[in-house]
């Protein structure tokens, strides 16, 4: 491409750092388009008068940011910011008509809310003073938390109430475990397709993620291997169970193997289980392997009920102070009222119904996908709550949202999930929230017939 930049002149500025600052500056200015590849480090570095050196470090400083992403073998390209493409795809409301399949959230019948209203009920004749009214511990009520332990012991994850802590969701659990062990400039892996949450954490803190080549188990141990090998990995955050987009569930075996390359090579592993309650099959946890090393989030938001933002975080008992002291600077500490209600729905057995509906519900809904998609699904899991889309060989991602939006239908394009290499891309469709099985199947064929179409002519992939 043909951009070459002016420097300015700065005194006391290296030019490291006018070069990333021009190169983000260019970005948000859209001078720089998402999916451009940039010059070579050698023809950037000839055109500017600078050293090989000084553009590799401006590269890797604006890829931390967030802003590039280096493709082995391929080149240098500018990255969708994420929290930019989350906004525009996954949909804060579902505006007028539109049948949201942006987001991911729990399914909400009809015993979802009859357990609210009963939950409701019943705090209200009792006394609550013993949850409304502290404000400590950081890490959460000592009830809340042996209904945590509980609850954690059934998703192999067990650990004494010492090493748990409740939290805002899975999403809060991610990032103080991060919080605690990764510092700027550090490297952390991922898989190649995962969920946006790590992605737009490794912009807020600094860190260089690296996305893992997976397969229908998750990362490939081989490929952490050889990345722990390269050097200078501090930690691995995966989604082993459901894992967003594709649903993949890694078995007993790849668990196994990732945390034997863990504890060999001395790297921290983050387990995002938010899903996981939704397996019939016990899995272990890699955590639990790890007792040194190894942190495991959960939540019920996207497997009880989607407004119930409590979740549980395990973490190695070295790291309880820490990750502690680091809640109370961002938080405080989690809400008690739906910590209460979590506690309250372990105790007598709702959670457990709760969660047998949303199995069912995943399986039926999921059927319905199978029936009306067939072909163009390229990967799901009966239990799991979205399904990956092939792109039609003449559609482009962005055409393709562009021409569901206009039928009403809210879909998720592959930028905001890519951490490594670009593939071929794909759709996401969410199954959950109030959604009818008769709304479900009409929509979707809808998208089918959507797939069908020859786009506009300005939308036609170029091969």
């Amino acid at each position: 491409m043909e951009w070459r930049p002016v420097l300015p002149r700065r005194k006391g500025a290296t030019k490291h750092k006018l070069l990333t600052e021009r190169i983000i500056a260019d970005i948000d200015a859209e001078l720089l388009r998402p999916g451009a590849r940039m010059p070579t480090h050698r023809d950037l570095a000839r055109a500017l008068g600078v050293s090989v050196q000084t553009v590799s470090i401006s590269y890797k400083e604006a890829e931390r940011h967030g802003y590039l992403r280096g493709e082995v073998g391929r080149g240098t390209f500018v990255r969708n910011r994420v929290t930019e493409r989350a906004d525009r795809f996954m949909l804060d409301r579902s505006p007028g008509q539109t049948a949201d399949l942006s987001i991911i959230r729990a399914v909400y019948t009809e015993a979802h809310e009859r357990a609210s209203r009963q939950a409701m009920a019943r705090l209200a004749e009792a006394d609550n003073s013993a949850f409304m009214r502290p404000c400590r511990p950081i890490a959460g009520l000592d009830r809340h938390r042996a209904a945590a332990q509980t609850w954690l012991r059934g998703l192999g994850a067990a650990a004494a109430p010492d090493r748990i802590l409740i939290t805002n969701g899975a999403a809060h659990g991610l990032f103080l475990a991060v919080a605690a062990v990764v510092r700027p400039g550090d490297v952390v892996l991922t898989e190649n397709l995962t969920d946006h949450g790590i992605i737009g954490l490794a912009s807020v803190l600094g860190f260089t993620l690296r996305g893992l080549p997976t397969d229908a188990e998750g990362v490939l141990p081989e490929a952490f291997e050889a990345a722990c090998a390269a050097g200078d990995v501090r930690a691995l955050v995966l989604v082993p169970s459901l894992g967003n987009p594709t649903g993949h569930v890694a078995g007993d075996e790849r668990r196994r193997a990732i945390a034997a390359i863990a504890a060999r090579r001395g790297v921290f592993v983050i387990e995002d289980e938010v899903c996981k309650p939704l397996l019939e099959t016990m899995l272990p946890s890699i955590a639990e392997m790890l007792p040194d090393l190894g942190f495991f989030a959960t939540s019920f938001t996207k497997t009880l009920m989607a407004g119930l933002r409590v979740g549980y975080l395990v973490v190695p008992p070295a790291y309880g102070i820490r990750v502690a002291s680091i809640m109370r600077v961002t938080s405080w500490s989690a809400t008690n009222l739906p910590a209460e209600i979590a506690t309250l729905w372990i105790e007598d057995g709702t959670a457990e119904a709760l969660l047998r509906v949303q199995r069912q519900e995943a399986r039926a809904r999921q059927a319905i996908v199978a029936q009306v998609l067939g072909s163009h699904v390229a990967a799901t899991h009966p239990l799991s709550l979205c399904a990956w889309l092939k792109v039609p060989p003449h559609w482009s991602e962005e055409g393709l949202v562009r021409a569901l939006a206009q039928r009403a239908i809210a879909v998720t394009p592959s930028d905001p999930f890519i951490a490594g290499e670009r593939g071929r891309g794909g759709i996401r469709i969410c199954l959950g929230g109030r959604l009818s099985h008769a709304a479900l199947g009409e929509t979707l064929a809808a998208l089918r017939a959507t797939f069908e179409q020859l786009p506009p002519v300005y939308d036609v992939r170029i091969a």
